[in-house]
């Protein structure tokens, strides 16, 4: 490790390895860590590297700092769903958390190539170039430079543009949907959703006491237009939240003359169109149709976030609205986020450089090797257990069994064996897709997911 040329970061490394360690270790009481001289001479560098190492995962909750004794491994208890106290939601994200689980459930492209040094370099050096003293303390919107460049990203043509004051910036993806919701008086109103339906936007609508009506989508991600015409006509529908591109976790792509229909019947009626831009970019289809191609603009609002494509360390999120914009200011104003301007300068520069495209063709590239090495898995061991359509792009499958299983005890069995799946059911508030399951393919591919995918098999084979 003290070859390493990106020593500015080691503790990333260590930290890594200290995650490795704690995964790899038995799951025994007071498992002790070596002490901060051990690990630092065993790798390579600094105390104090190993030292920052060690509070990360301290904040984490993944282990514990006891004086004069050393640092050992958290105990974590196994989330069980007799507990009443939690949701089903609640209890994967807390097995998908622990030490030694292998996390079928994750949903972060990310995880496979993340932009994060490049990232905390650029950040690192326009430190050094404007003191922080000299930064403003305060920009309510987002940094300038920043809403510049996703103005200029989005702009396809002349009749499709945006202009920095149409871009909001908040600290994540919740916080700058809530005030967009509130900013545009939709909460307590209705809201279609294509289902299955991102668990992170159901949880948003429900916050908002918005009552969500769900459109389902067929296999290749198409709407019964006939059926939606109906639904948009006899319900009291202000808002519909599509995705722009790929939906997740379903994995298909509507057709562009399907978004075209229904972005022409959104406008006949006045309805809201937020367009969801989270997998915007991860689309294997070269230069997929948006339905912000189509729509109305002044009743168009498009969303995302930078941490799906740069990781974790850019975890704020965004809108884009043309329309209404003192409404949304003085929302943004009451919120008063507070980001760093530098971080916020580092995700300019990504753009600016041109580093985010080059990160996005090789992204999808390493997605798609990832998808098609989980395809062959899961027709090597698939024993007539699960129906598979390969997905457009994104970060998952959609399995649906081949006939009906208690998916709560398939989670319950697999959770036994350290894997941890996603109940198809978390994707919809009115109880739909109750046989299946999301799959990520955006793991940690040293481990043996051959291994995992047989588990799944017998978990599914072996449920009532």
């Amino acid at each position: 490790m003290a070859d390493r040329k990106d020593t500015g970061f080691a503790y990333q490394a260590v930290y890594r390895y200290l995650v490795e360690l704690i995964e790899a270790a038995p799951a025994l009481p007071a498992q002790k860590l070596p002490s901060l001289r051990q690990l630092a001479q065993r790798l390579g560098v600094s105390v104090s590297t190993t030292k920052y190492a060690y509070a990360l995962l301290e904040d984490e909750g993944r282990i514990d700092a006891v004086p004069k004794l050393g640092y050992f491994i958290k105990a974590m208890p196994t989330a069980h769903l007799s507990d009443g106290s939690s949701t089903l939601l609640d209890q994967v994200f807390a097995s998908a958390r622990q030490p030694g689980m292998l996390a079928l459930s994750s949903d972060a492209p990310a995880m496979l190539l993340s932009l994060e040094n490049p990232l905390l370099m650029i950040e690192r050096e326009l430190a050094r170039q404007h003191p922080r003293s000299l930064a403003p303390l305060y920009l309510p919107f987002g940094e300038p430079q920043l809403r510049a460049v996703l103005a200029d990203h989005y702009t396809s043509s002349t009749d499709n543009y945006w202009q920095a004051d149409h871009v909001y910036i908040g600290s994540d993806l919740h916080s700058v949907l809530d005030a967009a919701l509130s900013a545009l008086d939709l909460a307590g109103t209705a809201a279609l959703v294509e289902s299955p339906c991102s668990w992170a936007i159901l949880r948003q609508l429900q916050a908002a006491k918005i009552r969500v009506i769900e459109a389902p989508l067929d296999p290749h991600g198409r709407f019964n237009l006939a059926a939606l015409d109906t639904l948009l006509t006899h319900e009291p529908i202000r808002l519909a939240v599509l995705s722009s591109t790929v939906n997740i976790p379903q994995g298909g792509v509507m057709p562009a003359q399907d978004k075209q229909q229904v972005c022409r019947w959104l406008a006949q009626r006045d309805i809201w169109l937020f367009e969801n831009d989270t997998y915007g970019e991860l689309c294997f289809e070269p230069q997929p149709a948006r339905y912000r191609d189509f729509a109305d603009p002044q009743r168009l609002l498009v969303f995302s976030t930078f941490d799906k494509i740069i990781g974790a360390e850019a975890p704020y999120g965004y809108v884009l609205c043309r329309g209404h914009g003192p409404q949304l200011q003085r929302r943004f104003l009451e919120r008063a986020f507070r980001l760093s301007p530098i971080r916020q300068k580092a995700i300019a520069k990504l753009f600016t450089a041109k580093r985010l495209n080059q990160h996005l063709a090789t992204l999808r590239t390493t997605l798609l090797e990832r998808m098609t090495h989980m395809g062959t898995l899961l027709e090597q061991y698939a024993e007539g257990q699960w129906h598979v359509v390969i997905p457009q792009g994104g970060a998952s499958f959609w399995l649906e069994a081949s006939r009906a299983v208690d998916m709560r005890q398939v989670f319950e069995r697999l959770l036994a064996q350290h894997i941890v799946i996603a109940p198809g059911e978390l994707f919809s508030q009115q109880g739909a897709w109750t046989h299946h399951l999301r799959l990520s393919y955006t793991l940690d591919w040293s481990k043996d997911i051959a291994h995992a995918v047989k588990q799944l098999a017998q978990a599914l084979r072996q449920s009532p």
